[in-house]
Formats: structure tokens, C-alpha cells, sequence
């Protein structure tokens, strides 16, 4: 059983397509013992997505709701050339930056080339932390490339439980994809999060829809990130890390 005691992707009313708020995400993740919660809405391109100001007033969240650490953060799209659609000024503000390629949000990426180059790019970004489903059948990476890339500018991978949730009506999941993933990532040493990619409060902390391709990739709680807060905050937060128990 994979114990996470972090979920670093969530989503609220404010992404426009999910159904729960902040307040709910959080009590279900404290009734289910994690400790941390990212809120990572969407970027401002995203269809019905919050508009920047939003990003810029997550300040007045508080740290903590029903004990569970609350991290104000941005699931950004990747745009042509890897660029973001959010101000530097505001990426930095938030605690927590990921990426990922969606539909409808802008760019020109038409070809695995494309997107393999500019999810590389958003890695090389220094604000990013987390490049978001990347074994993603409808925007195919060159997985070896990215994991590399990973690697080299120390940025997680995220193993997306959504992704084969047997409601969601379009999965872009794939068993083959993830488990190369799983693979190179242990053998480049790179960070992976197993999140729950919630849209509404009972999905979060919910990843075993993930597991037996987990179990079969040969992934431990070890080969997590979100399986410790030290080693979230360590990362995140390097000069000042805050002891949280786990």
C-alpha cells in the first residue's frame, strides 16, 4: 500500500470544471490523515480557468486548514517554447509550480517532438517543481528525454492516479507509458508524486487506481516524494524547513 502523506495536485470550484472548495478539499484530506495539500488551479488560458489576479491573492490562505498544510500553488500550461501562462512575478509568489500540457489553453504543439521539446523547456524553468502527467497518450513525450531532463534539473514527475480513474469519460492514462516512466525514473533518480489530481474533495489522497501498475513497476513508498513531508519541505523549502509530523 502506497502511504502518501501529501497530495500535490487538487483542484477547486475556481478551476472552473471541478466541484469542491478549498475548505472541503482540505477536511477530507485531514479526515484522511495527509498533511499537505497543494492547491494547483489551473493557469488563466485554461477554458473557465481563474484569472491571474487569483494566483496573486492566494496570500491570504491560511497556512494551515484542519491541520493539513495548505501549499498556494499553480497547475500552469505549457505553452509553445515551454513557456508558462503566468507572470514570473506571480509563479514566485506561489509555493508550489506545476506544468503540464492541455488542451484548449493556446499553444501550437502538434507532434511528440513538440511536446517533448517544450515540456523540456518548462523543466529548465527554475520555477517549476512538477511537470504533470507526462505519461499522457494524447500529448506523447519522448519519456527517456524528459526523465532525463528531470534528472538533470532536479524537478518531480508526477504519477497522475486521475489519469485511469474508471469514471472519467476520456482516460489518457496508459499502463505501458507509466511503467516506463516508473522505470527510467528509479534508474535516472528521479523524484516521482503520486497524486490524486482531485476535482472534487472525496478523489483526494485517492490513488489506488494507480497501485497494481505501481506494484508491477516495482515503485515503493521509497521512490515517492509525497510519502514524507520532511522530504517535500526539504525540497520545496530548502533554507527553511519546518518540521510537520509524519
Amino acid at each position: 500500500m502506497y502511504n502518501i502523506k501529501a497530495d500535490l495536485h487538487t483542484h477547486t470550484v475556481n478551476s472552473g470544471h471541478g466541484y469542491s472548495t478549498i475548505d472541503e478539499l482540505a477536511r477530507t484530506a485531514s479526515d484522511r490523515g495527509l498533511k499537505m495539500i497543494a492547491i494547483t488551479e489551473h493557469g488563466p488560458n485554461m477554458p473557465g480557468g481563474p484569472h491571474k489576479y487569483y494566483f496573486s491573492n492566494m496570500s491570504i490562505l491560511p497556512a494551515e486548514i484542519y491541520g493539513v498544510r495548505i501549499l498556494k500553488g499553480i497547475e500552469a500550461n505549457i505553452l509553445d517554447r515551454g513557456k508558462l501562462d503566468l507572470s514570473k512575478e506571480r509563479l514566485k509568489s506561489l509555493d508550489f509550480v506545476a506544468a503540464g500540457l492541455h488542451f484548449n489553453t493556446g499553444h501550437n504543439l502538434i507532434n511528440k517532438k513538440d511536446y517533448t521539446n517544450a515540456t523540456i523547456e518548462a523543466i529548465k524553468n527554475p520555477l517549476v517543481h512538477m511537470i504533470t502527467h507526462p505519461a499522457n497518450i494524447y500529448y506523447p513525450l519522448d519519456i527517456e528525454k524528459v526523465v532525463k531532463a528531470a534528472s538533470l534539473y532536479d524537478v518531480i514527475l508526477e504519477l497522475n492516479a486521475s489519469s485511469f480513474h474508471p469514471f472519467k469519460k476520456q482516460s489518457r492514462g496508459s499502463v505501458n507509458l507509466t511503467t516506463r516512466l516508473c522505470k527510467l525514473a528509479k534508474q535516472y533518480g528521479v523524484r516521482l508524486s503520486l497524486n490524486s489530481d482531485a476535482h472534487f474533495h472525496t478523489q483526494v489522497g485517492k490513488i489506488q487506481h494507480l497501485s497494481p501498475i505501481l506494484k508491477k513497476a516495482e515503485i515503493d513508498n521509497e521512490d515517492l516524494i509525497n510519502t514524507s513531508i520532511e522530504k517535500i519541505e526539504t525540497f520545496l523549502f530548502p533554507n527553511k524547513v519546518r518540521k510537520i509530523s509524519v
